[in-house]
């Protein structure tokens, strides 16, 4: 069987190859100056959360062989507090305290095998990605800060230079240096989770554009959040220089080009940024009145919506407002977005729809281990392989996602356009086996 299998994906690999090599150059694909990265970023998202309905733990990721193919693991997320500060202990959907480093983590789910008992200072996830670091020594930990949920008053934090100043030092006290509220049973307390965390993923959805409603939104936004990164610069380096170490400081993009000039400056953020990840995906989903692509790496021919959203447009937006192209990471989606009600004739794409797809925990939204299984039955494979996306049809229900092929096609785009790797959103949604992980570790790996 190793033979049959290795044949199979040189033949991917070969012809992804031609097919991102033959597409037109544009912004981010004509990467003239022969300039390759000697190793590439891969960045996985790990939810908090994860470990419930999805259960997912910490420990799969070494399992499944995931980890030893990251080179970063970001945790989603920490919050930020009306008066902006970091914290763990908020109330009801402000906090999971007992996820992060209280709940005791039995024997089956422990990286090294040993069970956490109660009440010891650091328990939960943030003691088994102590564990995980300790067994693959390479991989660096970022706590990412907001999230969809969670950027409600990010504006408040970025607001002053006093602001900007307590919160980051909030952050860092809270996360670097690992000093935790002692909770219940007494876990927690001063450097309780020290050496956890690496550094700091801001994932302010959005600065200056609405995100989720409720949102605290100024229009002074975009510049503080230039303001905010290069504060978190500065105060990292102060801590690194305690520690002898560089604390990495990342943020997480939007694709929306009219949202990168709303809140951003471009070409400003990146003196401070070690890397960015750009969004790849959400580009259409069970909102839209009509079956569309949510990741395509370009526009398909015969899109509705003009302009649109892909990858590549998201890529040339921010290369066009000064991003340095090294400091460029591709988003992936480890998930679907779907349709039902179809109608109309043909393939599924661009078909009307009577509403969002159901699905295990939201409508609309499928993880890819679970999209895997539809093929074959019941449900057709259909690619278009100029565009770069996939998608899944049965007469009635519509997925688009990303598969290993597509994901491979967008790895060979990253070497190509000379960015500086990949990011996943998020890693519970791969397969036990860690398929698209693994996939992104094939196509971006160095001699």
């Amino acid at each position: 069987m190793r033979p049959i299998r290795h044949r199979r994906l040189t033949a991917v690999v070969a012809l992804a190859t031609v097919l991102v090599t033959a597409a037109p150059p544009t912004a981010a694909g004509a990467d003239d100056s022969g300039n390759r990265r000697a190793g590439y970023h891969r960045v996985g998202y790990f939810t908090q959360w994860g470990i419930y309905g999805r259960a997912f733990p910490v420990r799969k990721l070494d399992t499944s062989g995931a980890a030893s193919r990251l080179t970063h693991v970001n945790y989603a997320f920490g919050n930020v507090s009306e008066d902006g500060r970091c914290f763990v202990d908020g109330g009801p959907g402000e906090g999971d305290a007992w996820a992060d480093y209280q709940r005791p983590v039995p024997a089956q789910e422990s990286v090294d095998g040993v069970a956490d008992a109660w009440g010891e200072p650091l328990n939960g996830n943030f003691g088994q990605l102590a564990k995980l670091k300790a067994k693959h020594p390479g991989l660096q930990v970022l706590i990412s800060l907001g999230g969809w949920s969670w950027s409600t008053y990010f504006s408040n934090a970025a607001r002053t230079d006093a602001s900007r100043k307590a919160f980051v030092a909030s952050c860092i006290d809270l996360y670097l240096k690992g000093n935790l509220p002692v909770l219940d049973g007494g876990s927690g307390g001063p450097g309780a989770a020290a050496g956890v965390f690496d550094g700091i993923d801001l994932d302010w959805e959005w600065p200056n554009w609405p995100g989720e409603p409720g949102n605290v939104v100024r229009p002074e936004d975009r510049r503080n959040f230039t303001e905010l990164v290069a504060e978190f610069r500065r105060q990292l380096d102060a801590y690194g220089r305690t520690t002898r170490r560089h604390h990495p400081l990342t943020a997480f993009l939007p694709a929306n080009p009219a949202a990168m000039d709303a809140g951003y400056e471009g070409r400003e953020i990146f003196r401070y940024l070690d890397f960015a990840a750009v969004q790849g995906y959400d580009f259409h989903g069970g909102w839209d009145p009509v079956t569309n692509q949510q990741s395509a790496l370009r526009v398909p021919s015969g899109a509705p919506d003009d302009p649109d959203f892909s990858a590549e447009v998201a890529i040339d937006g921010w290369l066009a407002r000064g991003a340095p192209r090294e400091k460029l990471v591709l988003g992936i989606p480890y998930y679907g977005r779907g349709w039902t009600g179809v109608s109309g004739s043909g393939n599924g794409l661009f078909q009307p729809a009577t509403g969002p797809a159901p699905a295990t925990f939201e409508a609309g939204y499928e993880d890819y281990r679970q999209l895997k299984t539809l093929a074959g039955n019941g449900f057709t494979v259909h690619r278009d392989l100029r565009a770069g996306h996939a998608w899944l049809f049965d007469g009635t229900t519509f997925w688009t996602y990303d598969d290993p092929a597509v994901v491979l096609q967008k790895t060979l785009y990253i070497r190509r356009a000379g960015l500086a790797g990949a990011m996943v959103w998020s890693l519970d949604g791969d397969d036990d086996n860690a398929t698209l992980t693994k996939t992104i570790g094939l196509g971006l790996a160095t001699p």
